[in-house]
């Protein structure tokens, strides 16, 4: 038989045990974002796609065509999902470079380049497959 005192133990032990499963997660990227806007709207980017700055899409070195990543300001907490179409940045330090839709939803036009964290959430195939 157990006591009181055992079940009054045991339920800060089962909610201290399962704290780390619920901390979040580590960004997979950290590093600057810029954005380019309508002077190269409507020419093809790498994956094929025009680019159209009025759709969240970004640029990125490596994640394949189609990845979905959410980028977020840590310094104001914003955040935006975009979906990988172009490669580049060509510019060394910069990790993405966002669509102009997508830098207006960070809040970053006017800065022109922010510190953001990656954290890809998705993929859609009709961009190219996720490397599939």
């Amino acid at each position: 038989m157990t006591s009181w005192w055992s079940h009054r133990f045991l339920l800060p032990v089962l909610l201290v045990a399962g704290a780390p499963a619920c901390a979040p997660k580590a960004p997979d990227q950290v590093g600057v974002a810029s954005w380019y806007g309508k002077e190269l709207a409507g020419r093809p980017t790498a994956s094929g796609r025009p680019f159209r700055p009025s759709r969240r899409t970004a640029a990125h070195r490596s994640l394949p065509f189609g990845t979905v990543v959410r980028v977020t300001r840590p310094d104001t907490g914003r955040s935006v999902r975009v979906v990988v179409i172009d490669r580049g940045p060509h510019v060394d330090g910069r990790v993405i470079d966002l669509s102009r839709r997508a830098a207006r939803r960070l809040d970053m036009i006017e800065l022109g380049l922010a510190t953001v964290e990656l954290r890809v959430v998705g993929c859609r195939k009709r961009y190219g497959g996720c490397g599939d």
